[in-house]
């Protein structure tokens, strides 16, 4: 039995993952999956990529080739959901801030440097033609380090996925003042050098199990109210998110995508240089 680690934010992209794990599709292998909930998102996932206590992380694009640039042994096997991750721009609902143009030189709540809500924060800043040098950070770590900060005033706006806060705003806790979509597939799979060069066939099989997951995952019977309940939201707000969403069923990450996504992470001053685009993936279908 191969035992394997994978990672990735308790949120409802991730669902197919708890499928396949609770109807045992991995032990049919002889491989022992186990999943681990990462709450701090995208940086706290290249940190246990780097460290070696995860060996597959579900990761945010934009994060993971800003690491792998900065020396993260891992590569990126295939985009996981291929369609815009919709970041929304909370501030505290008793916040005196109304509209973006209000938080030009407002502080920033972000789960840490180098996570998504970090990198999109800069993204957005460039979008509204504010000087990204200026922009200040408070780390809070994870969704709940947000809710505390802004509500106790030490940080004042805060970006993550917008349906997973949506409950914080229909509850009085955030206010969201708009939306920012990344410019690219939000979601892909990354996996240590080390695991790709010792269990290679296995890792393969992994992603044979998932991508056959996603494909048909919104034909499940009610999986809209099962997606509801689990993660506590509003049926329409799952149903809405259901449509813009869009898994990849198993085709490889491209280096010409690659290329495209650090064009526009130089453009956004995300990241200084473009590195070889040949170096951040590795293909497993051929």
């Amino acid at each position: 039995m191969t035992n394997l680690k994978v990672g990735g934010v308790p949120e409802h992209f991730n669902y197919p993952w708890y499928i396949t794990l609770k109807n045992k599709e991995y032990s049919k292998h002889n491989i022992n999956l186990r999943w681990q909930d990462y709450p701090g998102g995208t940086g706290q996932m290249c940190k246990a990529l780097r460290e070696g206590t995860v060996d597959i992380a579900i990761v945010l694009t934009e994060g993971i080739i800003k690491d792998i640039a900065a020396g993260n042994p891992s590569k990126i096997l295939q985009t996981f959901v291929k369609t815009p991750l919709i970041w929304g721009i909370h501030v505290s609902a008793k916040s005196k801030f109304k509209t973006i143009a209000d938080l030009e030189h407002a502080t920033i709540a972000i789960s840490r440097f180098g996570s998504g809500s970090h990198l999109m924060a800069i993204v957005n800043a460039y979008n509204q033609g504010w000087d990204v040098s200026k922009l200040k950070f408070k780390v809070i770590k994870n969704l709940q380090g947000g809710i505390d900060a802004l509500t106790a005033g030490e940080a004042d706006y805060f970006m993550w996925e917008h349906f997973t806060t949506k409950p914080l705003v229909d509850n009085g806790t955030f206010r969201r003042i708009d939306n920012c979509p990344t410019p690219w597939p939000c979601f892909v799979i990354a996996v240590r050098n080390e695991v790709l060069s010792t269990n290679f066939d296995e890792v393969k099989q992994v992603l044979n199990i998932i991508n056959n997951e996603t494909k048909d995952f919104k034909k499940i019977n009610n999986i809209d109210k099962i997606l509801a309940k689990r993660y506590e939201q509003q049926l329409e707000d799952i149903q809405d998110w259901l449509k813009i969403t869009k898994w990849n069923a198993g085709k490889p990450m491209t280096k010409n995508l690659i290329t495209r996504i650090q064009n526009k992470m130089v453009q956004f001053n995300v990241i200084e240089e473009k590195k070889n685009s040949e170096d951040f993936i590795k293909n497993m279908y051929f």
